[in-house]
Order: C-alpha cells, then sequence, then structure tokens
C-alpha cells in the first residue's frame, strides 16, 4: 500500500494512464470522505492506494480499516474521454455505447444499474469494503437518481455499504444505495 499515486508499494513508477486513474480515484475518495464527515460527524482519514486484488483506496474509519472501490458514473463517451482518456475497445466504451440505445429518462437507471451489477461480480481480498460511485456527469443530477434509486434490482453483491456522489465537485449530499 501506498500513499503516493505515481508508484508502487515498492517505489516503481506507474504508467501515465494508471497516475490518472488513481488520482482519479483518490480524488473522488477525498471528497467522498470529507462529504461522509460533514454528513455524519465521523472521522475518515488517511487515504492510501492498493495493488489489484485489494479495492482501489483505504483508508481508517471508527479507528479501523475500510476500504473504498470507486467508481465513476459518465453519461457518454464525450465525458469518459475529458476525465480519463480510453481506447475504444476499453468495455467502458461498450457500456456508454449502449446506453445510446435508452430513452434519456432511462440513461441513468440503466448506466447505474450496469455498474452496479459490474462492480457485485467483482471479488476483493477485504472484510470490509464500501462502494463509492462518483457521478462524472454534468446531464444527471442528484434529483435523477433519487428517482432511479426504486428501480435499481441490487444483485448479490459483498460491499458493507454503496455510496454514490451526486456531482463531480461532492458539494450534493451523499446519496446511500444499499
Amino acid at each position: 500500500m501506498t500513499s503516493n499515486p505515481i508508484q508502487t508499494d515498492d517505489g516503481k513508477p506507474l504508467r501515465r494512464s494508471e497516475i490518472d486513474k488513481r488520482v482519479l480515484e483518490r480524488d473522488a475518495a477525498r471528497l467522498f470522505m470529507r462529504r461522509y464527515e460533514l454528513e455524519f460527524g465521523q472521522p475518515m482519514r488517511h487515504i492510501w492506494h492498493n495493488e489489484p486484488a485489494k479495492p482501489d483506496v483505504s483508508c481508517y474509519f471508527q479507528k479501523e480499516p475500510l476500504d473504498l472501490e470507486i467508481a465513476h458514473l459518465y453519461a457518454n463517451e464525450a465525458e469518459a474521454k475529458c476525465i480519463t482518456p480510453r481506447s475504444n475497445d476499453d468495455p467502458l466504451w461498450c457500456h456508454l455505447l449502449a446506453l445510446r440505445e435508452y430513452s434519456p429518462e432511462h440513461q441513468v437507471d440503466e448506466g447505474l444499474q450496469r455498474l452496479l451489477s459490474s462492480k457485485a461480480a467483482k471479488h476483493y481480498h477485504s472484510e470490509r469494503v464500501w462502494l463509492v460511485i462518483r457521478n462524472a456527469s454534468p446531464h444527471w443530477q442528484r434529483e435523477d437518481f433519487i428517482q432511479a434509486l426504486p428501480n435499481m434490482v441490487l444483485t448479490e453483491h459483498r460491499f458493507e455499504q454503496i455510496w454514490l456522489l451526486p456531482d463531480f465537485e461532492g458539494q450534493q449530499p451523499l446519496v446511500r444505495i444499499a
């Protein structure tokens, strides 16, 4: 584990794409932790990055380690490309192209459902994992997610809790999904 987003645990430098990914994850974790503290008055401290097989980042919550799996939710390819460069054969692109088939009012439902299903299928070497989803789309607002929640069908997952940062800057109240 390392708190440095530009190198591995053993100090080796990371590729640019991995650095970009880690910085994005670190920013999302930091925003979530600040927002959680603000809303619930319970401190979350110290972020460090994990190697694969563990969730993206970890922190301390209630004096115990807590792992956070970070996900970003996009409405279209242009948003994703602005946030983090990707190749056209990336599974994210396939997902974003599939969203085009849905009417605008159902895109948030489908996008969130696919992301939740994808993350639920992963296995982590961790005892406590929270999933934190950061909305990266200016097209979707907090109310869109609140309206979509009753339509969500959560597949079996190993997350202790699932949270949504409804805006990219972390200014709006969190939405608890599970």
